[in-house]
């Protein structure tokens, strides 16, 4: 069953106003991109159960701390996505949160904005390797933080491994990506 996902404009007053619906992601691509064109301003589209934002279009770049890091994670597990992403909102980031690597590709695809992706631990060690190839072949300067299940020494292409823990395991490593203490 496809997800169903809202669609809004964010207005540089920072309000957010709803411009459509969309089941799916390929729906969502294709919405999304429509919106874009007719409005300069940034774009995104939610799924509202979880809060989770899963693409941004006409994102602004960072600028001297005006605007929050963009962490994207590709999760295997929509439960620890959704933990994972409110924890990283609480610690002041921006973050794109997808289930799978086909979704993830999808909406890269649309050429997101990415500070530093995740990549979660519940899928097969081949699709984790698989997605993190794609990643350095397509946001080449874009850090990777894998997540590992026990037992699991280190994801190939990872610029950063850790054991899949609460995180106090995990965090401080996002913080290094960053350069920030």
């Amino acid at each position: 069953m496809e997800r169903e996902y809202e669609m809004f404009e964010q207005l540089p007053d920072g309000s957010p106003v709803w411009r459509g619906h969309a089941s799916g992601l390929a729906s969502v691509r294709m919405k999304l991109q429509e919106l874009a064109r007719t409005t300069p301003n940034e774009c995104f589209a939610m799924y509202l159960p979880t809060k989770e934002v899963v693409a941004r279009l006409n994102v602004k770049g960072v600028r001297a701390g005006s605007e929050k890091r963009l962490i994207f994670q590709i999760s295997y597990d929509s439960k620890r996505a959704a933990e994972r992403t409110q924890i990283l909102r609480m610690c002041g980031y921006d973050v794109l949160s997808v289930i799978g690597n086909e979704s993830a590709k999808m909406i890269l695809s649309m050429s997101q904005r990415c500070d530093l992706f995740i990549v979660g631990h519940n899928a097969p060690e081949d699709s984790r390797k698989e997605m993190a190839a794609w990643l350095k072949a397509n946001y080449p300067g874009v850090r990777i933080l894998a997540l590992n299940s026990p037992g699991i020494k280190e994801l190939a292409g990872a610029d950063y491994n850790v054991k899949l823990n609460g995180p106090e395991t995990w965090l401080p490593l996002v913080t290094r990506a960053f350069g920030t203490s």
